[in-house]
C-alpha cells in the first residue's frame, strides 16, 4: 500500500515497494517506483512492454495502451468486448467482433460525460446559495441559542413571579382562615365552658341533696336534672390542608414549555422548469372590469359579513369564502351554482388537485371538499393555526402557520408530511411577523403577505427558503392582503386600506397599480384565471370583479 507523509506542508508520495520517495510510474502495471526499485521492477517482472515515465508526468500522456499488446497504442474499439484494442487485436483476437473507430467511442463517452457534468454543475448555484446561507446561520448560531435561553429564562422569571404572587395569595388565605378558625374555636370553647359550668352546678346541688331530708327540694331538683340532656355529639373543625400538585418533568413540559428538537427535512433541489410563454403581454393603460359577481353575502343592514378569499375551478367558476361558514360557487356570469356549509368561516381557500381546500381554524386542520360535497380532513397542523394556503408546482401544499407571536411557512405533502419549514433568515432571526396569504411564483419563490402592528410588507424567499426580498409602500398606509402570481412571474398584491392593487416583477420591484375604471374598494381576495386575468374580491361590498389589465401579443 502507498505510504504517504508531509514535508513542510507538502504531500510526500512514497514508493509502492519501499519507503523512498517516488520518482517513476509504470503505466503498464500502474505502480509507483523509486530510483532503486525501477531497475528491479524491469528486471524481475516477466511481463514485457513496460512504459515507465517520470512520476510528475504520469498524467500528461493519456494514450490508450493495449491490454493484450502493452507495447502498442490502441487505435480501435471492440464493441463486443467493450474495450479499446490495438491494430494487432483487430486481425487476431477480435477478428469476428464488432469493431469501431476509437475516436467514435471517445466522442460518445465525452458527450455522455459532458451531459452528466452539466447536470451536476446545474446544481452548483443552489449549493453555493445554501453554503452561504449555512455560513451565515453558523455565524449567528450562538446569538440564536442565547436568545432561546433568554426566552426560557424570561419564562422562568414569569413563573417565579407568578409563584411568588400565588404564595402570597395562599398566605393571605391562610391568614384569613386562621382568623376565621380562631373565632369559631373561641366560640366553641365558650360553649363548652358554659356546659361544664352547668354540669358542675348540677353536681354540687346533687352532692348537697345527698345529705338533705328535704323531699320537696329533691323533687324539684329531680325534675330539673332530668331535663338536662347529655352531649351525645359535638362539632369538630378540621384545619385547612395544602394540596400540592405534582411537578414532575411531564407537568413542566406540558405547562412551562419544552424544546422542539432540530429536525432533518429533505428538500429536493431539482426544479420543475416552467413552460415558456409563446406570447407576450401588453399592459393596458387603463384596466377594465370584464365581469362582476354580486355574492349577496351582505346582511340586511349591510354588515355582518365580509368576502375573504376565492379559488377558481373549472376555468369558469369560482368558490367564494367569507366571514360566515358558507362557501358559495358562482359562474362568471354571477349565477350561484352551489352552497356548502363548513365548520368555520371560509377565510382561506385554494384549489389543489382539482379540489377546493380550506382551513379549519378551530380544529387547526386543512380540509377539502370531495366530489360528493362532503368535507374530508386532509391533516392537522398541531399547535399551529393555519392561515393562507396554496398548491405548489411540485404537487405539495404551502401553508402559512401562526402560534402565539410566531409565524412560519410549511410545505406539506398531501398526507400532511412536513417537507420543509421556513421560519428564520440567514441570521437566525424570524422572517415573518404575522403571515396572512401566500402564493408560489414561476421561479419557485414563495411570496407571503405579512404584517402586524409593527410592520406591513410582502416577503419572498426562494424555493430553498432563503430570503429574496421584501416590498412595502412607505408613502401611504400599506395593508397587503391577498397575493397571486402569473405565468410571467408578476406578483399581484391587494392593498386593503388604500383601495389599490400592486403589480411587482419577480424581484419585488414595483411595476404599476392595477386600478380599473370605477376603482376598487377594500380589495382583499385575489385569484387568477387560466387566461391570465385576475378576480379581485371587495371585502366590504362582497362584490367580486374580473379585471383585465393586459392583452396578448404574439412574439
Amino acid at each position: 500500500m502507498t505510504s504517504e507523509g508531509t514535508v513542510q506542508g507538502q504531500e510526500v508520495i512514497k514508493c509502492d515497494s519501499c519507503q523512498n520517495p517516488v520518482s517513476f510510474f509504470c503505466r503498464r502495471c500502474s505502480v509507483k517506483l523509486c530510483h532503486p526499485c525501477v531497475q528491479v521492477h524491469l528486471r524481475v517482472s516477466s511481463q514485457t512492454g513496460h512504459h515507465v515515465v517520470d512520476f510528475s508526468s504520469k498524467d500528461l500522456d493519456d494514450s490508450n495502451f493495449c491490454i493484450s499488446h502493452p507495447e502498442n497504442k490502441c487505435s480501435a474499439y471492440c464493441k463486443t468486448c467493450d474495450q479499446p484494442i490495438c491494430i494487432l487485436c483487430v486481425s487476431i483476437k477480435h477478428r469476428s467482433h464488432e469493431i469501431s473507430e476509437l475516436n467514435e467511442k471517445i466522442e460518445d463517452l465525452l458527450k455522455a460525460i459532458t451531459k452528466e457534468n452539466d447536470r451536476l454543475q446545474s446544481s452548483r448555484p443552489d449549493l453555493e446559495t445554501l453554503q452561504k446561507h449555512t455560513v451565515k446561520r453558523l455565524s449567528s448560531l450562538s446569538s440564536f441559542y442565547q436568545q432561546k435561553k433568554n426566552e426560557v429564562t424570561t419564562r422562568g422569571e414569569e413563573w417565579h413571579k407568578q409563584v411568588d404572587d400565588y404564595v402570597k395569595k395562599l398566605h393571605q388565605e391562610l391568614d384569613d382562615l386562621e382568623r376565621e378558625s380562631g373565632t369559631t374555636l373561641h366560640k366553641q370553647k365558650e360553649e363548652y365552658d358554659e356546659m361544664i359550668v352547668k354540669l358542675d352546678e348540677m353536681n354540687r346541688k346533687s352532692t348537697i341533696l345527698q345529705k338533705s331530708k328535704n323531699v320537696l327540694e329533691m323533687q324539684k331538683f329531680k325534675s330539673l336534672i332530668e331535663k338536662q340532656e347529655t352531649t351525645e355529639e359535638c362539632l369538630q373543625y378540621t384545619f385547612p390542608t395544602f394540596c400540592a400538585h405534582q411537578t414532575d418533568d411531564k407537568f413542566l413540559q406540558n405547562n412551562f414549555g419544552h424544546i422542539e428538537s432540530m429536525q432533518e427535512l429533505k428538500l429536493s433541489l431539482s426544479e420543475k422548469k416552467c413552460q415558456r410563454e409563446v406570447s407576450v403581454l401588453k399592459l393596458l393603460e387603463k384596466p377594465i372590469v370584464s365581469f362582476t359577481i354580486a355574492t349577496g353575502l351582505l346582511g340586511e343592514n349591510g354588515d355582518n359579513n365580509r368576502l375573504y378569499d376565492m379559488a377558481v375551478v373549472d376555468s369558469n367558476k369560482v368558490w367564494v369564502g367569507s366571514s360566515s361558514n358558507i362557501l358559495q360557487l358562482f359562474d362568471l356570469q354571477g349565477n350561484l351554482q352551489h352552497t356548502l356549509t363548513i365548520p368555520y368561516k371560509g377565510s382561506y381557500l385554494c384549489t389543489y388537485n382539482g379540489s377546493v381546500v380550506f382551513r379549519d381554524y378551530h380544529e387547526k386542520a386543512l380540509k377539502k371538499i370531495s366530489d360528493d360535497d362532503s368535507v374530508v380532513t386532509m391533516f392537522t397542523t398541531g399547535d399551529w393555526t393555519p392561515y393562507g394556503i396554496t398548491g405548489s408546482a411540485s404537487g405539495d401544499l404551502l401553508v402559512c402557520l401562526r402560534k402565539d407571536d410566531q409565524s412560519k411557512v410549511v410545505r406539506y405533502s398531501s398526507t400532511g408530511t412536513v417537507l420543509q419549514e421556513i421560519q428564520y433568515d440567514s441570521q437566525c432571526q424570524p422572517l415573518y411577523l404575522g403571515v396572512w396569504y401566500i402564493a408560489e411564483n414561476v421561479n419557485g419563490d414563495i411570496v407571503v403577505t405579512d404584517f402586524n402592528y409593527k410592520k406591513k410588507q410582502v416577503i419572498a424567499v426562494n424555493r430553498l427558503g432563503i430570503f429574496r426580498y421584501t416590498y412595502s409602500e412607505k408613502e401611504s398606509a400599506f395593508y397587503p392582503m391577498g397575493v397571486v402570481t402569473n405565468s410571467f412571474g408578476h406578483v399581484i398584491v391587494t392593498n386593503f386600506s388604500c383601495h389599490k392593487i400592486h403589480m411587482l416583477d419577480r424581484d419585488g420591484q414595483f411595476l404599476r397599480y392595477i386600478i380599473p375604471e370605477g376603482g376598487i374598494k377594500y380589495p382583499r381576495a385575489v385569484c387568477r384565471m387560466e387566461n391570465g386575468e385576475i378576480i379581485v374580491g371587495e371585502s366590504v361590498s362582497c362584490i367580486a370583479k374580473g379585471i383585465k389589465f393586459f392583452e396578448w401579443q404574439d412574439r
